[in-house]
């Protein structure tokens, strides 16, 4: 059952923030609400594309199982965001599993229902286009933080993102586990406690799940300094 800020939700999304209000009501109206328990599977690696989802409520993750049996974390999403386009758009299979991190609540699209809204409004094709584009940048910009910072700084980078406020003291809790996390910046959980230990220095504190950041700007100021000064602080 849909829920009153489910539709602003939606519309925010990279999947519908490019389309038509009325291409984009007339998906909202055909489209479904999942309720998942964490850990409880959305889709496995291999099976038909047939959804894209967008995430209401909670954290998902895409993750892949090599032969080895090892999983590797390809994507962590949270409310607002989007995923599944480009293989359910060729009627392919799923290249990666996904699972709920957390609790959360998805809205699934069928497929058919925008390919069959394609072809009647080509609009809605260049709106696709734009999804795919802004996921593409997202994933030059994830494969640019594991090859050109170090562990701290991407720890760094993915605490602010979970700051509410620019600036000054800030309290968050992280919203999955330290394993996942690390593998969501390609780490090692022990290379993640190791990063975690160096940004006291910036001041930030971690108590279990919870992370103490005396200036937000500061730990940006971190993020953002040049490589070869943050690598040489570590050799």
């Amino acid at each position: 059952m849909q829920r009153n800020d489910d539709a602003q939700i939606a519309k925010a999304s990279v999947l519908l923030a490019s389309v038509p209000e009325d291409v984009a009501e007339t998906i909202l109206a055909r489209s479904e609400i999942r309720v998942l328990d964490r850990g409880e599977t959305i889709f496995l690696q291999g099976e038909p594309a047939d959804s894209v989802f967008i995430v209401l409520e909670g954290w998902a993750k895409l993750f892949r199982i090599s032969h080895n049996g090892a999983e590797a974390v390809v994507g962590v999403f949270t409310k607002g965001r989007s995923f599944g386009e480009a293989v359910a758009f060729r009627s392919d299979v799923y290249p990666v599993g996904a699972e709920a991190v957390t609790d959360c609540r998805l809205m699934q699209v069928r497929a058919s229902i925008i390919l069959d809204m394609m072809k009647s409004r080509p609009e809605v094709c260049t709106a696709m286009l734009a999804s795919t584009f802004k996921h593409l940048h997202a994933l030059v910009a994830q494969i640019e933080q594991l090859t050109a910072q170090t562990g701290a700084q991407r720890v760094a980078e993915f605490l602010i993102e979970l700051c509410p406020v620019d600036e000054g003291p800030c309290a968050v809790t992280l919203p999955y586990d330290k394993v996942l996390i690390a593998g969501r910046l390609g780490m090692k959980p022990e290379s993640l406690s190791r990063a975690f230990g160096r940004l006291r220095d910036t001041g930030v504190k971690i108590s279990q799940n919870h992370a103490a950041i005396s200036d937000v700007a500061r730990l940006r100021d971190y993020v953002e300094e040049d490589r070869a000064t943050a690598w040489s602080r570590v050799q």
